[in-house]
């Protein structure tokens, strides 16, 4: 029966699909794909800290956030709109985004002239690299940055290989949409522009594409312009008291360390190759300006002294996509040796995928993962300098949200019914707001009020200066701003980061000044 279907299939002049160049890409997508499902499915180990206040922004949908442009926004607001806000629900997006992430990684590579290897092996690092697992296993604008990037970069190559001047219209829509997703996609613009200018290519800012690109791009990121002038460029302020707070421990060396260590060391033999091959190599000259690009960004941020290894993912589809064609490229050359130079690098890529993503997503109980990291000499780590547990800062803020809920709630219903009528709720920071949020309909509680970025801009509501249920901060502090302060209990929570341990719940009675007059110096951007 196989010989008759194999002859059938000669007969009709077609191929089976496995012989498809992007059959083993397609493998990949679905492999990515697969995973996120089943770590939303199981729940993992608890939503981000992160996402428990992009669901808050959701409520209050605007032009603009103080630290973050509104694209994420809308489309979280569509998804909850349409399936809910379980977990599985808002963790939905970003996992098909992850896995056509890989998916546009391994188009890149096949534009950039690779074959079947070449997309392959693009499409491995992809999916093996610990930035892009750990980006789509969660809702935040990061994984759509990377996504929209690596769509914009393959319009890049299309334009360069083609000339046609409708890739300038569409450049300038998928980066204004980036933009009004995450302000980094600034650094790819100015890479864009720095490569065209360093090259060949520099011809067309003789013409009008460059500039219709560059106003459509503008016009899209336009309306966050305008939220941020209007409010007191607050988005600028928030990346000032960022840069001189919570990133001031970062340095150029974190940098470089963060990208090797953020992308997976061994897909290094990857990537750099990859950069060397569209930097240097003959069969690279017209896609050169790629290879400028990501040096522009990698520069940019490097002299910053302050940048996240972060920011430079969306960077990486270039040379992933680079690197596979570049390592094709040596097997071809060298086709006696090919599985001695091919089949050990994916061998290594697939290895050190599987062993390093229990650090980028949850895939072990917490328990077992501790003593793995242990096994492994690995220490938990954080870019925003707070002491740490036994859990890397990216888990440890996935622990601890509900109980906080429900320690505040157990509080509110022991208050006598007239004090409930009028009580509100306030602590200091998005994430503590953003669970009694969350969970404010479960416990029947009514929502918070923080002066953590946004939540200060949204103001104190109706909160009564006459009963404040406030969850953390300092008694003493509090002493100075209310008549009375009574520590009411406590929220405890097991793995969570330290500061959020153990957290005092007071009731405080009677504001000594008016509500509007402390929220004005109150503001906490950060």
């Amino acid at each position: 029966m196989l010989g008759n279907s194999s002859k059938l299939t000669q007969e009709s002049g077609s191929s089976p699909i496995y012989a498809s160049p992007y059959f083993p890409l397609a493998f990949l997508v679905v492999v990515k794909l697969a995973l996120h499902l089943f770590l939303n499915g199981t729940g993992g180990y608890g939503l981000f800290r992160d996402e428990l206040y992009y669901l808050a922004c959701a409520d209050h949908l605007a032009w603009g956030y103080v630290d973050h442009p509104p694209l994420s926004v809308f489309l979280l607001a569509a998804v909850r709109w349409v399936i809910g806000d379980s977990l599985f629900a808002i963790r939905l997006l970003p996992a098909f985004a992850g896995a056509a992430l890989v998916l546009v990684t391994g188009l890149l590579a096949r534009q950039l002239g690779g074959g079947r290897w070449a997309i392959f092996l693009a499409g491995l690092a992809s999916l093996v690299a610990g930035a892009n697992l750990a980006l789509a296993s969660f809702w935040s604008m990061n994984i759509f940055d990377l996504l929209l990037t690596a769509i914009a970069v393959l319009l890049l190559a299309r334009l360069l290989a083609s000339g046609e001047r409708k890739y300038w219209v569409w450049l300038g829509i998928v980066l204004g949409l980036g933009l009004l997703n995450k302000v980094g996609v600034l650094w790819i613009g100015l890479g864009l522009a720095v490569s065209l200018i360093c090259s060949r290519q520099r011809h067309w800012f003789a013409g009008p594409w460059p500039w219709v690109s560059g106003l459509l791009a503008g016009g899209l990121f336009l309306p966050y312009v305008l939220w941020n002038a209007s409010h007191d460029w607050a988005h600028l302020e928030f990346i000032g008291e960022a840069t001189t707070g919570k990133y001031s421990g970062l340095s150029a060396w974190t940098f470089l360390q963060g990208l090797v260590l953020g992308e997976n060391p061994a897909t290094l033999v990857i990537w750099m190759v990859g950069l060397g091959w569209l930097l240097l190599s003959r069969e690279a000259q017209r896609y050169r300006p790629l290879g400028i690009l990501w040096l522009t960004a990698f520069g940019v941020l490097l002299a910053n002294g302050h940048s996240k290894a972060g920011y430079l993912a969306p960077a990486f589809v270039i040379v992933f996509a680079a690197g596979g064609v570049a390592w094709e490229g040596i097997a071809r050359r060298s086709r006696p040796r090919f599985q001695r130079i091919l089949i050990p690098t994916l061998t290594v890529l697939v290895a050190s995928g599987a062993i390093l993503a229990p650090f980028a997503v949850p895939l072990l109980p917490v328990e077992t993962f501790i003593r793995y990291a242990a096994a492994l000499g690995i220490e938990p780590g954080t870019d925003e300098g707070h002491e740490l547990a036994e859990l890397p800062q990216f888990y440890a803020d996935m622990f601890g949200w509900e109980e906080k809920a429900a320690a505040v709630a157990e509080v509110f219903r022991a208050l006598p019914e007239e004090e409930r009528q009028m009580a509100g709720f306030f602590t200091s920071n998005y994430g503590r707001a953003g669970a009694i949020d969350y969970w404010s309909e479960t416990y029947g509680l009514p929502k918070a009020r923080s002066t953590h970025n946004n939540y200060w801009l949204w103001g104190p509501g109706d909160l009564s200066p006459e009963v404040v249920v406030v969850l953390g901060g300092e008694r003493e502090d509090l002493e100075r701003r209310f008549e009375s302060v009574e520590l009411a209990g406590t929220a405890s929570c097991d793995y969570c980061i330290p500061y959020e341990d153990d957290l005092p719940i007071y009731v405080c009675r009677h504001l000594r000044l008016e509500v509007e007059e402390l929220w004005a110096v109150a503001k906490h951007y950060d």
